[in-house]
């Protein structure tokens, strides 16, 4: 199975619904997908809900996003980051909703997703607020909390270069969130520096091949 190579980000981003549950990659700026935001923000998608490692950056990319009222709902680890203000301002004022989710599980929520089970047994959250209203089960004298996967009806992901097919490679960091999103959403947009023939990519330096990958843009 071969990706779409777009020609634009608005190509790329277009028919995103309003609604839309949108996993956004990246680890701070490693991997945030800037440009498919951006075009996601002129393309004019509303209500939706923002699954991110944080609640964006400044003023651009995902915090333009929640700038522009165009999202109901941060589920993330980091909201409150030194330059977070846009987030900030939007929860103190209750026009935007938060589920706080500790990065680890965020990351193997999404996993889960990915991988088809079901839920899973977790420690993280044990015994704080965060595990009110969850199935708690002590396993082996540990107490652990019942988490269920995160899915997306798009991921927006940031990776390094792409060959023709979709088959993707990062750097460094890009890595953290990338991956996992690409495997537990129904659509899955990247953004890459660099597209390239097929073949050129070491077989063994792709992480996440083209059958997770939809749609691709070079930026």
């Amino acid at each position: 199975m071969s990706a779409t190579i777009c020609d634009s980000a608005a190509e790329a981003v277009a028919g995103i619904e309003d609604g839309s549950t949108i996993l956004v990659g990246g680890f701070g700026m490693a991997g945030m997908p800037v440009e498919l935001v951006d075009a996601l923000i002129e393309q004019g998608a509303k209500d939706l809900t923002v699954v991110s490692n944080n609640a964006g950056n400044g003023d651009t990319g995902l915090a333009a996003l929640l700038a522009k009222g165009r999202v109901r709902k941060m589920v993330c680890s980091f909201p409150r980051q030194s330059d977070s203000w846009v987030f900030d301002g939007l929860y103190r004022a209750g026009k935007i909703e938060l589920d706080l989710v500790p990065q680890g599980n965020l990351a193997e929520r999404m996993r889960a997703a990915g991988a088809g089970i079901g839920a899973f047994f977790c420690p993280t959250g044990a015994g704080t607020s965060l595990a009110e209203g969850k199935e708690v089960r002590e396993i082996d004298g540990r107490t652990y909390v019942l988490e269920y996967p995160i899915r997306g009806d798009v991921a927006l992901i940031g990776a390094h270069v792409s060959d023709r097919m979709g088959n993707l490679v990062y750097r460094k960091t890009a890595r953290n969130f990338g991956p996992v999103m690409a495997t537990a959403a129904k659509l899955v947009i990247a953004q890459v520096s660099e597209v390239v023939d097929t073949g050129r990519l070491d077989p063994e330096a792709i992480v996440t091949p083209s059958i997770y990958v939809d749609r691709v843009v070079a930026v």
